[in-house]
Parts: structure tokens; sequence; C-alpha cells
């Protein structure tokens, strides 16, 4: 999987209540409402200059708080390729996973906002191609391209019938 956009930089702890808000509760059985205020409580601005396959670079801890599974999913929602930071809050690295969002852990000090990023999921290779400089991270198994590729989870097992790792 090869994936390009610019990219949109926040800092550490970055929480699921600064994705989704709390207040906007109400909103959580219509997703694309919710979308609509994606990161506002990090970045007002966020979801108007979001644009189809950019990425989200935090820095560490993102996403801790709640297990709010919308979190990842208007993050998807908004059009978002990819999140990229220096560690992840566990509970939303596996909800990012399951909902189809590929969520890489990296060094996100060498990527600004506004660069242009290119990554290879399988590969496990970041080229900022705004700065020319060269970012490696673990490659995601194998289990999870597919999960990826078909979208998330539930569109896994329904188009398989079953999970298998191998």
């Amino acid at each position: 999987m090869l994936l390009r956009g610019k990219s949109h930089k926040f800092g550490d702890d970055i929480s699921t209540d600064h994705i989704a808000p709390g207040r906007l509760f109400h909103l959580r059985s219509n997703l694309p409402e919710l979308a609509k205020h994606v990161l506002e409580d990090a970045d007002p601005e966020f979801a108007k200059k979001v644009q189809p396959n950019d990425f989200v670079v935090g820095g560490k801890n993102f996403g801790l708080g709640s297990s709010r599974e919308h979190a990842p999913t208007i993050i998807k929602l908004s059009g978002v390729s990819a999140v990229l930071a220096k560690s992840f809050a566990r509970i939303f690295f596996r909800n990012a996973i399951n909902v189809g969002l590929p969520v890489l852990i990296c060094d996100t000090d060498k990527i600004n906002a506004g660069d242009e990023l290119e990554i290879d999921l399988s590969m496990g290779t970041i080229k900022n191609l705004t700065t020319g400089t060269k970012l490696t991270f673990s490659p995601l198994p194998d289990a999870m391209i597919r999960i990826l590729n078909d979208g998330g989870l539930v569109a896994h097992i329904e188009k398989h019938g079953d999970f298998k790792l191998n």
C-alpha cells in the first residue's frame, strides 16, 4: 500500500476528547456530522483544512483517554489516510486498525505541518517529499495489512468469513 498526502502536525498527548469532543456525544449516531468536528479541540480549523489522503502527525501518546471507537472512525471519515505518531494509546491503535485506519509508530520530529509525504506500508518507509528526508517504521504485519486493505476488521470478516493470521 502506497499512500501520499500532506501532513497536519499535532503535539503530544492528543486525547480521544481532542479528536471526538465529549460535548458532541449526541452526534455519535451521526458519524459524518461528528467528523465535521474532528480534532477541533486540538486545531479548530482542522476539519476545514484536511484534504482526502492527508496525514495526521502526532507526538507521544496519541489517542489517550477513553476507548471511543468514534475517534479513529471520524479521522478516517475526514479523509485522513494514516496517523503517524511516536507512540499510541493501545486501545486507539487497535480501534484504528479495526476501522481500517493505518497507524504508524515512527519518529515524527522531522515532519513539519504541510510536508508532502509518501508512505509505503509494506516496506515501512516514509519519504518526506518536501524536505527529501527518509524515515522508517516497523512494517505492519501482513494480517494488519489485509485488514486495512479490506477496509477494517468487520469488512475483512464479512469478505473472508473468518480471521486467519496466516
